[in-house]
Parts: structure tokens; C-alpha cells; sequence
């Protein structure tokens, strides 16, 4: 299991060391591709907002099985979940599961198999952080079968660690093409915009 660098812990607070240190675990509508710069991309928003120090390694295209590195629960040092493990956060966001639709169905079990694996060994390896895992992201008003699945079995894993959850992010985007960057696969800045009203409304229930 990976576990807890106090190396890099320090390092990560070194900016502020009494702000709370918050991690995102989370593919490209985390990392804010499409955004015009990263400051405006929805993570970096809501921290700024709250004084909170970020710590983001997201990846372009990851999933909780595709574009993985490595299988959990054997992780590489270069996979999302030991950096922020390492890292000591108080706080991680979890993000995930857009792109796993694409291997849908053939995929189901290793996909479940990974959430499952993910959430108890970030609950393990950090018993003291909250985490907040966020329904998966969705880009299209078309909707096919899997993503309720898979927001489903987040939705059960999360449940199963007690984690804080933000319900229907998938639909944030719904019926708003204007708010999509020039590829139709992501956010432009105005569509992060929303995502982070959205987003601090959420937290604002939670208490964040």
C-alpha cells in the first residue's frame, strides 16, 4: 500500500503550511484541459476561493482502469493515488469515472474491482483526511447506459468508506453547449466558470 512521504508532505505545504492541503484525484475536467489557463480551472478556483493549497495530478484521459499505469491495488509511484497518499492531504477530491464508460461493458468488473480498491486505500493510507468523491463528469446531453452504472458503483464504493459525496455533476454541463471549448470534449473557461459555482455550492452544504 502506498503510504505517507514525509518528505514530500512538507514539501507540498512549504507555501502555507497552516492552510489545509487539498487533493484532486481526478482525469482532464480536473486537470482543466480547455480552460484557457490552469488559475481558471475548477479546482484551482474553489481553493483559491477557501485559502486552500492545492495539489493536483491529474491525468488527461485516466479512468479508474483505462490509461492506467498500473492495476490497483499494485501501484506505480507514477499513478494519482500514491502522490496524493504521499502527500498527506486533509482534504482529496475524487473525480473519477468519465472515461471509464468507454470500456463499458467489457470492462465491468475491473472497473468496480478498482473503485473498490481505490476508495479503501485512500481511506486506509490517510484515516484522518475527508474525502469527497464527486459523481462523475459527463460532456454530452447524450447519456448512454453506462454512465448511470458507473456512477452508481462510485456511489456504493463511496458510501462504503463514509465519505462525503457531491451528487450530479454529471449533469452540470447538460444542455449547455456553449460552455465547451473548441474540441466538444471539454470546458471552455466559462463552462470551469460553472462547474466551480456549482462545485462551491456543494461544499457550501457540506460545510467547506
Amino acid at each position: 500500500m502506498p503510504t505517507v512521504d514525509p518528505a514530500l508532505a512538507a514539501e507540498a505545504r512549504a507555501a502555507d503550511p497552516d492552510a489545509p492541503l487539498v487533493a484532486f484525484y481526478g482525469d482532464s475536467y480536473t486537470l482543466g484541459t480547455g480552460a484557457s489557463d490552469p488559475a481558471l480551472r475548477w479546482s484551482t478556483t474553489i481553493c483559491a476561493d477557501r485559502g486552500w493549497t492545492e495539489f493536483n495530478p491529474s491525468v488527461n484521459g485516466l479512468g479508474f482502469v483505462n490509461n492506467r499505469a498500473s492495476t490497483p491495488p499494485d501501484y506505480l509511484d507514477s499513478d494519482e493515488i500514491p502522490q496524493i497518499i504521499a502527500r498527506d492531504p486533509d482534504i482529496v477530491f475524487v473525480t473519477m469515472g468519465l472515461n471509464d464508460n468507454f470500456s463499458m461493458p467489457e470492462r465491468a468488473d475491473a472497473i468496480q474491482n478498482a473503485i473498490a480498491t481505490d476508495f479503501t486505500t485512500l481511506v486506509a493510507a490517510l484515516p484522518d483526511a475527508r474525502i469527497i468523491v464527486v459523481e462523475p463528469f459527463w460532456y454530452t446531453d447524450d447519456r448512454p447506459p453506462s454512465v448511470q452504472t458507473v456512477i452508481d458503483w462510485v456511489d456504493r464504493e463511496a458510501a462504503a468508506i463514509g465519505a462525503d459525496r457531491v451528487p450530479d455533476a454529471s449533469q452540470w454541463l447538460r444542455g449547455h453547449p456553449e460552455w465547451m471549448a473548441a474540441d466538444g470534449l471539454h470546458p471552455d473557461d466559462q463552462g470551469y466558470a460553472e462547474m466551480a459555482r456549482r462545485m462551491d455550492a456543494a461544499l457550501r452544504e457540506l460545510g467547506l
